[in-house]
């Protein structure tokens, strides 16, 4: 334990695989290893030793974010507030920040989005195809309530706490006092002292569950750290969420499919982005058929604890920010196309936003 945070490196599935990929015939470098439960690809254009240097530093900060965000390590932030059954719990300063950033989505997806339906999450299997027991859901669902997750800062913290992924908070002092010894071409600073962050969730029985938009604010973390070297074009993908910065050596766009939700490794359409992110949710994405012929999609509906009851089987969301793409996306899937385009049209940060129906058709929500 450090400043009352667990530090401990639970191992991760397959953490040791990793392919690297020079750069070849136009063609950008990359870098693609497993992380999250799923596929992360990088790729990026620029000097080699660059690109080698931005690739070890995304795949390190993944395995910091997936250390604290996922719900199934039993040493993250997420995993131990579930645990704690009610009590106060310090978590890491980025652990906050997605939480946060959770609650802010849940406040505006009217209704369609809770990052507590943890309790019911746990309750489906869709590898093995399991339905939850009805009376055991209904259990489930009475501890599904985002407003029940507090969080809170201690500006008055004594001690300083070291952010993971090489992130650290350096500010000049307020006053020259004890920088009498700096020579006048030196820079005074200080480490600051960043305050400890807290989560508590009220319902002793309820669990958060950050999978609904942990990959967008990790892949806008990853466009940033890498920014820094000066690369010229990169693309990351974690499973489906894209984000880009820069363009090709020919001053042309990336292009950001669009899954076909019947058939998801065909495409049925592009996105030319030079800055942004694409995410498609789908109900395609971990589903099953039931013997009796019911479908069941793994986008809940944090009121009933089911599949949403939805128009439309895939949306992909444009945004400035990996964030609000992802934030979105599941929100816009759930509420399906009337409502969805009613909430597109109130968020200006959704650029543009694309529903898909079970035919392949696209409907692009207009403003």
């Amino acid at each position: 334990m450090t400043n009352g945070i667990d530090n401990q490196l639970d191992p991760i599935p397959s953490e040791e695989f990793c392919e690297v990929r020079a750069a070849a015939n136009g063609k950008p470098a990359g870098v693609r290893f497993l992380a999250f439960n799923t596929v992360v690809d990088v790729e990026a254009y620029g000097e080699a030793d660059a690109c080698t240097a931005a690739f070890d530093e995304a795949r390190a900060l993944c395995r910091t974010y997936e250390r604290l965000f996922s719900r199934t390590l039993p040493h993250s932030d997420i995993a131990r507030l579930n645990a704690a059954a009610g009590e106060v719990v310090e978590i890491d300063p980025l652990t906050f920040d997605v939480l946060q950033a959770g609650l802010r989505y849940c406040a505006e997806s009217e209704g369609a989005f809770d990052i507590t339906v943890g309790p019911a999450v746990r309750l489906w299997n869709f590898h093995e195809g399991t339905v939850p027991d009805a009376d055991e859901l209904a259990r489930a669902m009475s501890h599904v309530n985002w407003r029940g997750l507090k969080l809170w800062k201690d500006e008055e913290a004594e001690s300083a706490r070291q952010c993971p992924g090489g992130v650290s908070h350096l500010q000049e002092p307020s006053s020259r006092e004890g920088a009498d010894s700096l020579s006048e071409d030196e820079t005074p600073l200080r480490g600051t002292v960043p305050p400890a962050c807290f989560a508590q969730l009220e319902d002793p029985a309820a669990a958060v569950d950050v999978g609904g938009i942990a990959k967008g604010w990790i892949a806008d973390a990853l466009l940033a750290a890498m920014e820094v070297r000066g690369l010229s074009g990169i693309i990351v993908n974690l499973g489906g969420n894209v984000a880009v910065s820069g363009t090709k050596p020919d001053g042309s766009p990336w292009r950001v499919g669009i899954r076909n939700p019947q058939v998801p490794e065909q495409l049925i359409g592009a996105v030319p982005l030079t800055r942004g992110s694409a995410v498609t949710s789908g109900t395609y994405e971990r589903c099953f058929t039931a013997p009796d012929g019911t479908f069941y999609h793994h986008i809940l509906d944090p009121r009933t604890g089911m599949p949403a009851d939805t128009d439309v089987a895939g949306v992909t969301v444009i945004c400035e920010k990996s964030l609000d793409a992802e934030g979105f996306s599941t929100t816009l899937l759930a509420l399906g196309l009337e409502h969805g385009c009613a909430l597109v049209e109130r968020h200006p940060e959704i650029a543009q936003a694309f529903f898909i129906d079970g035919h392949g058709t696209i409907t692009p929500a207009r403003r």
